[in-house]
């Protein structure tokens, strides 16, 4: 009789050490999600503060006395402006930063079988099918990039005939004929324009997953490990390819977790796939892609939710912009591009005017506006690499992410799919 009182309180010992274990596991999950949600808002504040008017302040080099009142009066440099190439740098590092850390949240020690219930059986699918049409979106993206770097070498053209001294009929008139070339692209139709076509002629789109064999990803892949640059992240696409469409398809069926579900493992599958549409419209909105009728300027963000409130913002002031901008299917609302676009019609209107010798106060103004345009210029060479490359990144990291994915659920699958008889 000892005995089995002995025992039972030997089981009672074990039941209690397994709810003490299940709720230290429920306690690290609950506080994982609440540090994953923070550093979401942490790093979408950042990038809105780029959207705020900045703050007049005085510099800190009219206050030197010393050492220390220097370092006391030391004014940070500003943050990039909303939709600069700088912006997008930060942007996209925020979604590599997020991702890694949603991936860890979702993955790194859980119970596979977790995956195979309600809700995540319908949210894992649908994040992953998200996943795909962001390959396609990264592909229009990079094609997108290529067409700016092609506006760029025209204004720099345009540039290197205008810093000539004195200026004559010769160099005016060949900075007209590469500044009217950058026009006629930039507002040339956005179905036959976009994505690919940089020297006037349709160019093939790509797919990141076709439907024909060859190539491909793979392809792009295995390029990469090779430390190669490859022009392309896949094959071509029909010409009726549409990235408003895509994002369309992308937000569909995008609705926050409820009741119990939404402090359980629903609630970063929906923050990552609310991130994941937000950063591809983003750069959609910014960057010329095929075909952008229609393009979405809100996204179904709740506002209640803490995390979400600097990226609904950021949504709203981008939403803005691109109802503002009169053509919204060609150029898109990349900032180099559209102080590029308003230099390069001034200064043809300069050229359409222009008398030898030039007035000294015109010839002041048209300077200050080269100026800046060389200023824009090189700031698009010196950011539009790195952009591209980053693309081919986030590319690249999505396409791994969703095949660990797959690795997990795969034996799960294979488990719970029933055995022909």
């Amino acid at each position: 009789m000892p005995t089995t009182d002995n025992q039972g309180s030997f089981l009672n010992l074990i039941s209690i050490r397994r709810n003490q274990v299940s709720a230290m596991d429920n306690d690290q999950e609950l506080e994982d999600l609440e540090l994953f949600q923070k550093n979401v808002a942490d790093l979408f504040s950042g990038l809105f503060s780029a959207a705020e008017e900045p703050s007049s302040a005085k510099s800190g080099a009219e206050t030197t006395d010393s050492p220390m009142t220097a370092r006391e009066n030391y004014i940070p440099p500003p943050p990039p402006p909303l939709l600069s190439i700088s912006w997008f740098r930060n942007l996209l590092d925020a979604f590599l930063c997020c991702e890694a850390e949603f991936k860890a949240v979702l993955v790194s020690g859980r119970d596979p079988s977790q995956f195979t219930r309600p809700p995540l059986d319908r949210l894992i699918p649908d994040l992953l099918e998200r996943s795909i049409k962001a390959l396609d979106i990264c592909n229009a993206v990079t094609h997108g990039v290529e067409l700016v770097r092609h506006w760029q070498k025209l204004g720099q053209i345009a540039v290197a005939a205008l810093q000539q001294s004195p200026i004559g009929e010769g160099q005016v008139r060949r900075a007209r004929k590469a500044l009217t070339a950058l026009l006629a692209s930039i507002a040339f139709d956005d179905k036959e324009n976009a994505n690919g076509n940089v020297h006037g002629k349709s160019a093939e789109r790509s797919w990141s997953f076709g439907r024909r064999g060859g190539g491909g990803v793979n392809a792009a892949n295995n390029k990469d490990r090779n430390g190669k640059n490859f022009s392309s992240l896949s094959w071509s696409v029909a010409k009726s390819w549409s990235s408003a469409k895509q994002i369309q398809a992308m937000s569909a069926n995008l609705a926050p977790p409820r009741g119990g579900e939404s402090t359980g493992l629903a609630l970063p599958v929906y923050i990552m796939s609310t991130i994941l549409v937000f950063v591809m419209w983003a750069l959609v909105a910014a960057i010329p892609c095929q075909e952008r009728t229609g393009l979405a300027t809100h996204l179904p963000v709740p506002k209640q939710l803490t995390w979400a409130q600097p990226l609904i913002s950021l949504q709203e002031k981008i939403g803005e912009d691109w109802k503002k901008k009169d053509k919204k299917g060609n150029a898109g609302l990349l900032e180099e591009v559209q102080k590029m676009e308003k230099l390069a019609q001034s200064l043809v209107e300069f050229s359409d005017s222009f008398v030898f010798p030039m007035e000294e106060e015109k010839a002041v103004a048209v300077a200050a506006q080269v100026a800046e345009l060389a200023e824009i210029c090189e700031k698009m060479e010196e950011g539009l690499g790195p952009l591209q490359q980053q693309v081919r990144e986030v590319f690249h990291r999505i396409v791994r992410s969703r095949a660990e994915v797959l690795e997990v659920l795969d034996p799960v699958s294979k488990l719970t799919t029933p055995v022909p008889y």
